[in-house]
């Protein structure tokens, strides 16, 4: 049986899907709700409603790592600095899991790694709290300012809301993404999602992306390979116009990144089955090739822009 491409495209991402572990991700919702109920009884009248984000939210998760996000919206007035807000927050989650987790701070969040159950799971949550600019600004523009945390006051403002609305309908650019992640993961990249989400949709919004699953990937990796160590290469943050997330890689790390790129599309030139080593399907749910998977628009594995979760769960 000859190597299909988009097939075993197709066949990675069908092994990466949410739905693949219901049960485990029922206990990380469990402790998002109890964690968003603590906030909320601690803060009170100084937040408003925690909600959901991250790579969740935005219907990039993969199973083989993710954690679930929580956005913590700080009222102006709730305390007199950011960085106070930070660590408020930090110490409440440390004092509160004391004994049943880790809680460390990071760059713009604090992590929550609870240890192993009887199961041998561990639940990540990662909170993010925010400061709204102005009194009650929030509440019309969502906009927030978050804490760097280097102890020295710097923040950056950011629109999660808008950030989710720049890839909200576009499922063959979220497909393109979860096969990066896969790949950053595998071969233990040193990069962002958010910067692979970033140039990803900016390959689509530049490009004409069609056909099967492998074709459209390439594409968008030679989209990569030709603008990622431009002089004038920027991703702008769709929740800051301020922010250039292209920035986040420095130029040592943009040239490897090409250099990561083109080797994939060379390996792939030389022989097709190639791809096999710069996407690996999660092993604990490998798909097996089946006899005229293909059809015109990629495969018939499993259509992972609808099957990332159970239709009535929605995220959220």
């Amino acid at each position: 049986m000859s190597f299909k491409k988009p097939d075993y495209l197709g066949r990675v991402l069908d092994s990466h899907r949410m739905n693949h572990i219901d049960s485990l991700i029922d206990k990380f919702k469990i402790k998002r709700t109890e964690i968003k109920e603590k906030l909320e009884h601690e803060y009170g009248d100084k937040i408003y409603s925690p909600f959901n984000s991250g790579s969740w939210k935005k219907y990039t998760a993969i199973n083989s790592k993710f954690d679930l996000d929580i956005v913590i919206p700080f009222k102006r007035n709730s305390f007199s600095t950011i960085v106070d807000m930070f660590d408020n927050l930090y110490e409440f989650l440390r004092e509160e899991y004391k004994g049943l987790a880790h809680v460390r701070p990071q760059k713009v969040s604090i992590g929550i790694e609870f240890y192993a159950d009887e199961d041998g799971d561990k639940i990540q949550i990662d909170v993010v709290p925010g400061r709204e600019l102005s009194q009650d600004d929030f509440l019309v523009t969502n906009k927030l300012n978050l804490n760097i945390n280097t102890y020295d006051g710097n923040y950056i403002q950011t629109n999660i809301e808008e950030q989710i609305k720049n890839i909200k309908g576009k499922s063959d650019a979220r497909e393109i993404i979860r096969l990066l992640k896969i790949w950053k993961q595998q071969q233990n990249k040193d990069i962002k999602s958010f910067f692979m989400e970033l140039i990803v949709i900016k390959a689509f919004d530049n490009k004409i992306i069609t056909g099967n699953l492998w074709e459209k990937l390439k594409i968008v990796l030679e989209y990569i390979s030709e603008e990622v160590t431009k002089d004038r290469f920027t991703l702008i943050d769709p929740g800051n116009s301020n922010n250039d997330v292209g920035t986040s890689l420095s130029s040592f790390q943009k040239q490897s990144l090409k250099n990561s790129i083109e080797y994939i599309l060379d390996d792939v030139e030389r022989k097709d089955e190639n791809l096999k080593n710069h996407f690996n399907q999660n092993e604990k749910f490998k798909v097996e090739e089946k006899a005229n998977e293909s059809n015109s628009s990629g495969y018939k594995v499993g259509d992972t822009s609808k099957a990332i979760i159970p239709p009535s769960n929605q995220f959220g």
